[in-house]
């Protein structure tokens, strides 16, 4: 063969990819993503004045975060991810955009984690994470409906 080294270099360049892809644990990147977000609509929520109806229904969403967060961690623990990344919320909504918000990310998190589960033991925290999820979007949409009636 006349190029030796020209051949292992190709050999190590087409298998650098490969070695690199070994490093990045489990197969559901969304679960980092989905933890960001739910983070950050827990924080608009709870950031939020309003009085006793809307407070109501915003403490439902956020005891319903928190339980979508756990199970989404320990979903994201069983898939090798690094759940302590925590990237900083914009505070800079006004109190009613807030809920919006908060709302917007919460569907966006149920896009992210509801998709198809190979993993019977992770399926199962999927599913209860959706179910926490979609009671928090159910209750984020009341304090929505009772902040804009002014109740």
């Amino acid at each position: 063969m006349k190029h030796p080294k020209l051949l292992i270099a190709l050999l190590l360049a087409a298998a650098a990819p490969v070695a690199a892809l070994a490093d990045m644990p489990g197969q559901h990147p969304y679960y980092l993503h989905a933890l960001s977000d739910l983070r950050a609509a827990r924080w608009l929520i709870e950031h939020r004045p309003g009085n006793a109806q809307v407070s109501g229904d915003e403490d439902v969403a956020i005891a319903r975060i928190d339980e979508t967060i756990n199970e989404i961690k320990q979903a994201a623990i069983d898939d090798g991810k690094d759940i302590h990344d925590h990237p900083p919320v914009d505070g800079k909504l006004d109190n009613g955009g807030r809920l919006h918000r908060a709302e917007d990310l919460l569907k966006k998190v149920h896009s992210d984690i509801a998709r198809e589960e190979d993993d019977p033991m992770t399926r199962g925290l999927r599913d209860r994470a959706v179910h926490h999820l979609d009671d928090a979007i159910r209750a984020t949409h009341h304090a929505i409906q009772a902040a804009s009636k002014g109740i």
